[in-house]
């Protein structure tokens, strides 16, 4: 099959196009025929080693973890899905491998919910991580109505989905982004900031008693001013900085959960969470797509599609 792969760490430059060895299914797992693949900041770290203490590589590596797809064979064990069942998924294992940016992957069930009905494969496939990581954070948080809520880089993937989420929950959030994202953070129901100087002034000119609860997305700076901006019993939690835990604080790393995962398609059914693309582009050109994102201006997501011819 083709795929995208490296064989060492590295820049964009690693990334290979071509023939991989077609992946074996285990009884507890699906083939999916892949549409679409979400890119995410985590592939370049991974890419380039930042998370090696944390997940073996096993290289070749296939880079990715979001999928929407299409079921073409179910495991021996397998009664959760069927072949011709359209399906998307956080397709990560505890070391990097036999990852989604190919045409085919091997994805365990406790990974995979089916695909919202309402959004394309382009657009499902930018919904597993970004979307599980805002509702796992919130629910960390214990984000309840009438509270605000400050969510960091309000524009990014994670960001756009947490502030849809909050206000579906009933808070108030705020929402840092750079000027050219205030309407788009407007869109989805938040109160935009700009990042930079005097930002700490200009949150508590929004809540001048503090905010409920924050989202920390960015980690050093940014998470000890988010300390700051605490309301008395205020609670903070980071994917980005473990240090956060030095201010009372939470540190949370996305876990595959088909439960919460479905739970997510029923609220894009429903029009509370949507996904907005930023950057579509063909698997070949994958390299493209991790260089966008690491450059970090990413508004919504990007993602690769799978040709299949």
């Amino acid at each position: 099959m083709k795929a995208i792969s490296y064989a060492q760490y590295g820049g964009p430059e690693v990334l290979e196009y071509g023939e991989v060895p077609a992946p074996r299914v285990g009884p507890d797992s699906v083939l999916v025929e892949v549409r679409a693949a979400g890119v995410n900041p985590v592939d370049w770290k991974c890419r380039e080693g930042h998370l090696d203490a944390l997940l073996q590589p096993v290289f070749p590596v296939v880079p990715g973890w979001d999928v929407s797809g299409v079921v073409v064979e179910p495991g021996a064990a397998v009664t959760e899905f069927a072949a011709g069942d359209e399906v998307i998924g956080y397709v990560r294992e505890d070391f990097l491998s036999r990852g989604t940016f190919a045409q085919y992957v091997a994805a365990p069930v406790r990974t995979l919910a089916r695909k919202p009905r309402n959004l394309s494969f382009a657009e499902a496939a930018g919904l597993p991580l970004t979307g599980l990581t805002a509702f796992q954070v919130l629910r960390a948080l214990g984000v309840a109505r009438g509270e605000t809520l400050l969510v960091h880089a309000a524009a990014g993937g994670v960001g756009s989905v947490a502030v849809q989420l909050g206000r579906h929950l009933g808070a108030r959030v705020i929402g840092t982004a750079s000027e050219r994202n205030h309407d788009y953070v407007r869109s989805l129901g938040g109160e935009p900031v700009s990042y930079g100087e005097g930002l700490a002034e200009r949150v508590r000119g929004l809540a001048p008693e503090g905010v409920a609860a924050v989202f920390d997305t960015i980690g050093g700076d940014t998470l000890r001013l988010s300390a700051d901006l605490l309301a008395t019993d205020g609670r903070l939690a980071s994917i980005a900085d473990p240090s956060v835990v030095e201010y009372g604080g939470r540190y949370c790393f996305v876990r595959p959960d088909a439960a919460d995962l479905l739970r997510l398609t029923e609220l894009a059914e429903q029009d509370v969470v949507g996904v907005h693309l930023s950057e579509t582009l063909p698997l070949e050109r994958a390299a493209e797509a991790h260089r966008l994102s690491q450059e970090g201006r990413t508004r919504g997501k990007i993602v690769v599609t799978v040709d299949r011819d």
